[in-house]
């Protein structure tokens, strides 16, 4: 499956609406950071999408967890 740049700054912006940054460093929740990491690797490669098993557990599980928030049509898959 592929998961697209867009996707992946929809996803941060749901974590971060619903886990609002903490602390004097105001720091990203943990789904957020998570999801974070890839999102940069895009950005800085100039990527446009990745394949899902290039994620890690934790953005993993808070992409699927945003789909099912947001009622997404397009299963996330456990490889």
């Amino acid at each position: 499956m592929i998961v697209t740049l867009n996707e992946l700054e929809q996803a941060i912006n749901y974590w971060r609406q619903r886990l609002p940054s903490a602390g004097d460093e105001l720091r990203l929740c943990a789904p957020a950071a998570a999801l974070a990491e890839p999102y940069a690797g895009l950005i800085l490669s100039h990527g446009r999408q990745l394949e899902l098993e290039a994620l890690g557990e934790a953005a993993r599980a808070a992409l699927e967890e945003w789909l099912g928030a947001v009622g997404a049509k397009k299963p996330v898959q456990d490889r």
